[in-house]
């Protein structure tokens, strides 16, 4: 399967692109779909209403009956048999729809019935979260809605993504996040037409995926003694005598990718290497370069102790890959490469040994044959090696994508250099920084200052980027790094609404975006979140 980007505009340059907006109506939709045509009157949902299916869809039309049962209290029948309804929504997969790709759909609402047509499964699916959103927004609830008129507007849409890797990546290692949370992120990810999520399983203060081979990585590096109190910066550093910690065990992995795979959302696993490796070197000694026993960490930074370079380690490493195949089946295995300071490297015999026995240059270049190991090891059972930037340092392994995390600069260079990329720069996508100038009332975050405004005008391709070039631009991804994100809702007011603004930058035309119009459909969308529960930032 050919993961190059794929530029839809020209195929619909003949098609008007009228964005729905809070101020053509009562409809606000996010991400903005590419073209609307409001109509007139409305369809309403009633309890005779039927959800009419063939073989092909009849698996989506159970489901968009589930999400609908719960706050309408409407048990729609879903039914195959070919004729007219009073009252009908026709789910149609139709070929003549790829001229919008594997993920875009038509939606059109009449009076008398509801016509969702897309080429593919995903195409349905992005049209529930539209059609969701035309509905009053108690159709997200958890419970019976009484006294709602369940009713939408008449309207003609022609949608798709702009992007195919649409991502948010959750860092689950600094601070555990149970698995019930990970699933009610997942269904966010999906309500905003986001298709990834990434997860950051492993760090210096633990290690979060079961691996039968190694228990310890676990049993020992999935456990802290404590956790700093404060910002890394603040000296003498204080800490809250908490044992923190947790892990998933690969029946929890499971589910979640099973739940994920229904949302048509990829989980994206990241196992880092060569540093950000003491919980690991805690669990396992002999893996480190630091010549003698570390603990889990139990404070933030870039921490000097990294993995040796020993083919016994990259024999680990490689076995650990091996079930997180078995447990993930994305493309892409993150592989992490981020901040590997290599100060042991140089101070160690084996490490220069190695160096000199291997024909390298110098320790970047160690670096760059570790992950090259890696990359084969993934390229020999299908998949594909993801990292970030760093791993451009002393050569870039054949087959590698790169995440640019520190700005773009990095991004530009691996696609100049025939590789794709992931944007992700810490300008623009960095969710763990502050919403606001004013910090003494916001929560604790790690630095930085990234407003609602600045994270929408994000565009995942740089300027300096040729046509051919911007192919290898697969999409962009926002982070949600977890040093001083200590709970679930601390984590929602972080991403939120934030996310959604990222969500529109992936999804929406470049030229159809304009910030005044999407705050004005962001205070209906808000409305939206109170209802699934999202503990977001309100608005300045």
């Amino acid at each position: 399967m050919s993961l190059k980007m794929v530029f839809l505009g020209t195929v619909l340059l003949g098609l008007s692109a009228t964005v729905i907006s809070s101020k053509a109506g009562a409809v606000a939709i996010l991400p903005a779909p590419v073209q609307v045509v409001p109509g007139d009157g409305q369809f309403r949902l009633k309890p005779e209403t039927v959800i009419a299916v063939d073989n092909d869809t009849e698996a989506l039309g159970s489901l968009l009956a589930d999400m609908l049962e719960t706050p309408t209290g409407y048990q729609l029948k879903v039914t195959q048999e070919p004729r007219e309804y009073p009252s009908a929504i026709r789910i149609k997969l139709d070929p003549r729809m790829d001229r919008l790709g594997n993920e875009g759909y038509s939606l059109e609402v009449t009076p008398k019935e509801i016509v969702v047509s897309a080429a593919k499964p995903a195409g349905i699916f992005y049209a529930f979260q539209t059609l969701r959103q035309l509905f009053p927004v108690q159709i997200l609830s958890s419970r019976l809605a009484e006294g709602v008129d369940w009713v939408s507007p008449c309207v003609r849409i022609e949608d798709y993504p702009q992007f195919q890797w649409r991502g948010m990546m959750l860092d689950v290692a600094r601070h555990f996040m149970p698995k019930e949370f990970v699933l009610k992120f997942i269904d966010l990810v999906a309500f905003h037409k986001m298709n990834s999520l990434h997860l950051h399983l492993t760090d210096d203060q633990g290690w979060r995926v079961e691996i039968k081979r190694y228990p310890k990585l676990t049993e020992v590096g999935a456990w802290r003694d404590e956790t700093l109190v404060g910002h890394s910066s603040e000296k003498p550093r204080r800490f809250d005598g908490k044992r923190h910690g947790g892990f998933y065990s690969q029946d929890d992995i499971r589910e979640i990718v099973a739940y994920a795979a229904q949302r048509y959302v990829t989980i994206v696993p990241e196992i880092e290497m060569p540093g950000h490796a003491q919980s690991a070197i805690a669990a396992y000694p002999e893996l480190g370069t630091a010549g003698k026993p570390l603990p889990v960490l139990t404070y933030w930074g870039v921490n000097p102790n990294i993995f040796n370079a020993n083919e016994e380690t990259i024999v680990f490493l490689q076995n650990v890959l091996t079930e997180v195949i078995d447990l993930f089946p994305s493309t892409f295995i993150h592989v992490g490469g981020d901040e590997a300071v290599k100060k042991q490297w140089e101070r160690s015999p084996e490490a220069q040994a190695r160096i000199k026995t291997l024909g390298l240059k110098d320790e970047h270049e160690l670096q760059s044959y570790f992950i090259k190991r890696m990359d084969t090891f993934l390229a020999e059972r299908g998949r594909r090696l993801i990292g970030w930037d760093e791993i451009l340092e002393g050569g870039l392994a054949p087959g590698a994508t790169v995440m640019s995390w520190r700005g773009v600069k990095g991004g530009i260079e691996a696609a100049k250099a025939g590789h794709d990329v992931v944007m992700a720069p810490t300008t623009h996508t960095y969710l763990d920084y502050y919403q606001s100038s004013d910090k003494e009332n916001e929560p604790p975050a790690i630095g930085g200052f990234l407003p609602l405004e600045k994270v929408y005008s994000f565009h995942p391709i740089p300027r300096q980027l040729t046509k051919e070039e911007a192919k290898h631009v697969l999409g962009a991804q926002a982070q949600l790094w977890a040093e001083y994100i200590p709970n679930p809702k601390h984590m929602e007011y972080m991403a939120f609404p934030r996310m959604v603004a990222l969500s529109e930058c992936a999804w929406t035309p470049k030229e159809k975006k304009e910030f005044d119009d999407f705050k004005n459909r962001l205070k209906t969308h808000l409305k939206r979140l109170d209802v699934l529960d999202v503990n977001y930032r309100p608005l300045d």
